[in-house]
């Protein structure tokens, strides 16, 4: 199937009541289920954090799709930062845009964040990738997407991994991941 009509299919999932986000990824539909407050709080916690460093011309935003027809993926990462002029678009957001994709790791699909996310964001070209995950309190920061793995894909070149409660760098902004909890048991 090509991706106009897994994209055209995408679309009719989405318009269902209480569907959460769809992504595609490998020619494949990823749904996921409506995030936890616990996820939702702490993408609300780095947006404010990132809201006081980010340039005016920059936004933080967590919302929107990003697209790459030409790779066959679509991707609603939890945050964004996007030039304020790249937003004022009709379609979803071109991941030449972007700066920064942030993920939340969700309690039941983590490998979504942490093995498709990982291969798709590098090869949208998509400079930082923060992976943060309250199952471990754990958080990574992927950058320099010019690397290629063993199977020939793209990849990250650095990851730098921390644990909540560090101060750290994700490009030119700092991060306190004192400020995210975990997920409750």
């Amino acid at each position: 199937m090509d991706y106009a009509r897994i994209r055209a299919v995408a679309e009719e999932l989405s318009a269902l009541p209480d569907t959460g986000k769809v992504e595609i990824s490998d020619g494949t539909i990823v749904m996921m289920m409506s995030p936890s407050g616990t996820h939702e709080l702490i993408a609300w916690r780095l947006r404010r954090q990132l809201d006081r460093q980010v340039p005016e011309d920059l936004a933080a935003h967590t919302g929107g799709e990003v697209e790459d027809p030409s790779l066959g993926i679509l991707r609603s990462p939890d945050l964004i930062v996007i030039p304020v002029a790249a937003m004022d678009t009709p379609n979803r957001f071109h991941p030449r845009d972007l700066l920064l994709a942030a993920e939340v790791v969700s309690p039941s699909n983590h490998a979504n964040d942490y093995t498709q996310k990982m291969r798709d964001y590098p090869a949208m070209g998509i400079p930082l990738y923060l992976l943060i995950d309250p199952r471990k309190g754990t958080v990574a920061v992927m950058s320099d997407p010019q690397g290629v793995d063993g199977e020939g894909h793209r990849c990250y070149r650095a990851r730098h991994d921390y644990v909540f409660g560090d101060k750290i760098a994700v490009g030119e902004w700092t991060v306190d991941t004192s400020e995210f909890s975990r997920y409750h048991a």
